[in-house]
């Protein structure tokens, strides 16, 4: 199996979680069901510590943990919330990587971030989708990982936000074996062209503020010219 086809079912993943999630329902079946999907979808496994959801909600949403460490946390979803899924599949030892930030109103899940009421929590999806429109603007095989990082870090700070990832780091190299990865972060002087894939995925608050976005998809170049899987 390709990368493209272990990241597609994280994002049907994904897709059919956002119509189920309601208010009531405990994060940890919000986990339940995500794995159970990713596995009707082909997952054989989880390469992240063997989590395949790593769920937060609320005024967690800004904690940023190794998956070392998790543990559903023991809440349940209100009318009026923020949720945070990050996806870990794995199929014949090829990764998916894949998050979204989600938004309940009324008990379900927004379908378009327009639609969202919160103006923190709207500004926080927004500032995502800049940030990897910004990402496509700047991204070239002859950058450097470290370079990368400066960049966007700055551009973090200018629009803003803060980086909330518990190491700094803003993604990582797509590899066979999790401690192999290499890491968007300070002194990384490896280019972003000599990894086949490399996910971006920054994980953003306001300073003072609970709440934390993240979005992560997994990107490469083709004939130098960056894609999105």
């Amino acid at each position: 199996m390709e990368h493209k086809q272990v990241q597609a079912l994280a994002k049907e993943t994904m897709k059919c979680i956002r119509t189920e999630v309601r208010a009531g329902m405990p994060l940890q079946e919000v986990r339940e069901r995500c794995e159970n999907h990713m596995r009707e979808l082909g997952a054989d496994s989880f390469w992240y510590y063997g989590v395949g959801a790593f769920v937060f909600s609320g005024n967690q949403t800004a904690l940023s943990i190794s998956g070392r460490n998790y543990q559903t946390p023991d809440r349940v979803l209100e009318e009026n919330d923020i949720l945070t899924i990050d996806l870990s599949p794995q199929c014949e030892g090829v990764w998916g990587d894949y998050a979204r930030t989600i938004i309940l109103q009324n008990g379900t899940a927004v379908k378009d971030i327009a639609q969202i009421r919160n103006g923190q929590w709207k500004n926080g999806l927004l500032a995502e989708e800049r940030l990897h429109k910004e990402l496509f603007r700047v991204a070239r095989p002859e950058l450097t990982f470290d370079q990368l990082y400066e960049h966007m870090s700055a551009f973090i700070r200018a629009c803003g936000w803060i980086n909330l990832d518990f190491n700094g780091n803003l993604g990582h190299s797509i590899v066979a074996q999790k401690d192999d990865r290499i890491y968007i972060e300070k002194g990384n002087r490896r280019r972003l062209g000599d990894v086949s894939l490399f996910t971006f995925e920054p994980h953003i608050g306001a300073e003072g503020s609970p709440y934390g976005y993240k979005q992560e998809d997994i990107y490469g170049f083709e004939n130098g010219i960056l894609k999105q899987l």
